[in-house]
Formats: structure tokens, C-alpha cells, sequence
């Protein structure tokens, strides 16, 4: 069953300029180095895009529907717009690198 939320890995070699060239070329119009401060925890919410990420250092955990998932250094999540979710970042925070689509 897809809950909108896809968790994966990912080699960390290449730089954030690959990442955002190859997802402007697929599509996504907004490419961000996201940096979480330690210990941060954000409650349930939702965007307006769908999204696709890299974690580049520290670790989270990003909860939508029922499930956790734990996440750190060469992770990757996705998810689809208007999905709620929510998430809290370790002692160390988190950078990711997301490329966000806008949905009409």
C-alpha cells in the first residue's frame, strides 16, 4: 500500500549542483539545502509540493501515517503534496537536500 511516503538510500557522491541539475531536469522547480538545528521537532503539517530528498548529515525521524522511519546520512525520502507528516531531528541536527514540485 503506498502512503505517499517512499524511504530509501543513496550514494552521497555527487555534490548538491547533480542533485539539483537532475531534478530540474525531471521536473522540480525548487531545489533547497534544507539545515535543521539539533533537537528540533516539527509537529504534524503539510506542502504544497512533492517532494524528494537527500539526507546529507546528522538523522531524523519522519512520520506519515502509521510509520517512523529512522533516517540519516545517504537516506532518502519522498512525498507526495498535501501529505501529513510530521518530523524530529537528533542531537547533532540534519542537513538534506530536497527538490520540491508545486501541484496546481
Amino acid at each position: 500500500m503506498n502512503t505517499g511516503c517512499i524511504v530509501g538510500v543513496m550514494s552521497l557522491d555527487q555534490s548538491f549542483n547533480e542533485f539539483a541539475a537532475d531534478h530540474r531536469a525531471r521536473g522540480f522547480n525548487e531545489v533547497v539545502d534544507r539545515q535543521w538545528p539539533a533537537l528540533t521537532v516539527l509537529g504534524t503539517h503539510e506542502h504544497e509540493f512533492q517532494a524528494e530528498a537527500l539526507v546529507v548529515s546528522g538523522e531524523m525521524w519522519l512520520s506519515a501515517g502509521a510509520r517512523t522511519h529512522h533516517l540519516q546520512a545517504g537516506s532518502t525520502f519522498e512525498l507526495d503534496a498535501r501529505l501529513p507528516h510530521a518530523g524530529s531531528y537528533g542531537s547533532a541536527g540534519e542537513t538534506y537536500w530536497v527538490a520540491r514540485r508545486r501541484c496546481p
